[in-house]
């Protein structure tokens, strides 16, 4: 979706044409894969999508002024609302790991100077508590881009009736929308690692094993139109937003576009593969077909967009580059914020556990069924660090237990592996260990933050909506203060 398009809607004949070249492209990718040479340098990224807000914490739908005021390191997102800064690649070793927190924390600072300039704040959250069911009906919501209204025309024409939003935990939200505004809420951190072809699936297959842990100990997403919903509501909400089945498809067992997987894979090209042959094109953009010639690095460009169009967990990206080639996993699960050493911390822990189980002589994957991943998975959006799931030689064990006694450990070793500096992996890791000791992430702060400022407030209530905007000032207080968040008090009323 990083592309530009040039449409709002296509024809039968630009959709016919578009498979064609789809099918070609999966042809020459099976080929280079076959013969040609990638990059694999084990370069980590990382990009950051934000929030807007103005001196009420409400939603503010001025990206496009803030970002006049930013560089190339930024660009627009579907929201209004809603922006994202790109970190450049880097090696991880060494002090790779605080090369990338000073990194984020400069971007975010300079985001949050251009948005000081025009009377707002940025705001590191997984879903914005502030923003209601009004706001996400009103038109004016969306950026003004072609790519995001084709999009949203796509899914709508796809689906053939609105979207509907429905789910709980400690309360309920049920709604439908028009468009597929609610995808907006979504903000995330997308986390890169590049890996040589003979080693994607590995790394895929660890990446969808660890992946309920990560959401657990990085939720920061329990409230959704001021309701207290999942841990980690944008996972649900995110895949309701945009998912093109009619229930009747849904009982037909039609795959959904926001997608965990269904097994584990034995090549990139499985993924590649599986998307052109169960996903309907959304966005059936065509660029002129370059032969391939076995010293080029192919384009694909309509294979890479139409795979921008199926959101997988853990998506594979295959980028042509200046340089040539590379192949790398795009981990797209955990939540923005709260801060910067948090959202490293994260990164530390993915990167060292991935590393870790990838060298295993028998690896995770080969004793945990691909159903058991997934329900792990969903499990830990839904109740976060308070969850519980099966582990290989444990069974059912509390998430931030298994973190603690398991997955911790493994994690410095791995990040031991790639030649990281001791004193580095010592205050990263001493942050995930600190949340699994004291039950505290994102989401159980701003739960009970929520919960001293307005106890028993009721959804919809003056008193909710009250509390939600005190714990939003003090959630920004903390956040400016670089501090991570297990280590942030509760704040109270008066």
């Amino acid at each position: 979706m990083g592309e530009a398009v040039s449409s709002k809607r296509y024809t039968p004949e630009e959709r016919t044409l578009y498979r064609e070249k789809l099918a070609e492209n999966l042809e020459l990718f099976d080929t280079y894969l076959r013969h040609a040479d990638f990059k694999s340098a084990g370069t980590i990224g990382l990009e950051l999508e934000l929030n807007l807000v103005d001196g009420e914490n409400q939603p503010s739908l001025r990206n496009k002024d803030v970002l006049d005021r930013l560089d190339d390191d930024y660009q627009s997102e579907i929201g209004a609302f809603n922006l994202e800064l790109n970190h450049p690649v880097l090696q991880v070793a060494g002090r790779g790991l605080k090369t990338l927190e000073a990194g984020v924390a400069h971007r975010l600072e300079k985001a949050q100077k251009a948005a000081e300039a025009e009377g707002l704040s940025i705001v590191s959250i997984g879903t914005l508590p502030t923003l209601t069911t009004q706001f996400l009906s009103d038109e004016r919501w969306m950026t003004e881009e072609n790519r995001y209204e084709a999009l949203s025309n796509s899914v709508i024409d796809a689906r053939g009736e609105y979207v509907r939003i429905e789910l709980g935990r400690d309360e309920r939200y049920r709604a439908e929308f028009a468009d597929i505004a609610p995808e907006s809420s979504c903000t995330s951190m997308q986390l890169h690692l590049q890996v040589a072809p003979n080693r994607f699936a590995d790394a895929w297959n660890a990446s969808q094993a660890i992946a309920a842990a990560q959401v657990a100990m990085g939720a920061n997403s329990p409230l959704f139109v001021g309701r207290k919903l999942w841990h980690e509501s944008r996972i649900p909400i995110f895949a309701q937003s945009i998912d093109t089945r009619t229930p009747e498809l849904v009982n037909q067992g039609v795959r959904p576009r926001v997608w965990f997987g269904e097994r584990w894979i034995t090549s990139v090209f499985d993924l590649f593969e599986e998307n052109v042959r169960y996903f309907p094109p959304l966005l059936p953009e065509i660029k002129d077909f370059v032969e391939f010639r076995a010293a080029d690095a192919p384009k694909l460009f309509e294979l890479n967009l139409h795979n921008g169009t199926v959101w997988r967990w853990n998506r594979p990206i295959y980028n042509s580059g200046d340089g040539g080639a590379h192949i790398r996993v795009e981990n797209r699960l955990l939540p923005a914020g709260p801060t910067p050493v948090d959202m490293v911390a994260d990164a530390a822990f993915y990167y060292g556990l991935a590393e870790f189980l990838v060298g295993e002589n028998r690896p995770v994957w080969s004793r945990m069924s691909f159903a058991e991943a997934e329900e792990n998975f969903n499990a830990c959006a839904k109740d976060g660090i308070e969850a519980r799931v099966t582990w290989p030689k444990i069974g059912r064990i509390g998430v931030a237990d298994l973190v603690t006694d398991v997955l911790a450990p493994q994690a410095r070793r791995g990040l031991s592996r790639l030649n990281i500096d001791k004193d580095v992996i010592d205050e990263f890791m001493s942050i995930i260990e600190g949340r699994a000791e004291s039950r505290v992430n994102g989401a159980t702060w701003q739960l009970q933050a929520l919960e001293s400022l307005a106890p028993d407030s009721r959804q919809d209530s003056p008193e909710r909506a009250e509390g939600i905007r005190a714990m939003m000032d003090a959630y920004l207080a903390n956040q400016a203060t670089g501090k991570p968040v297990h280590t942030w008090e509760i704040p109270t009323r008066g």
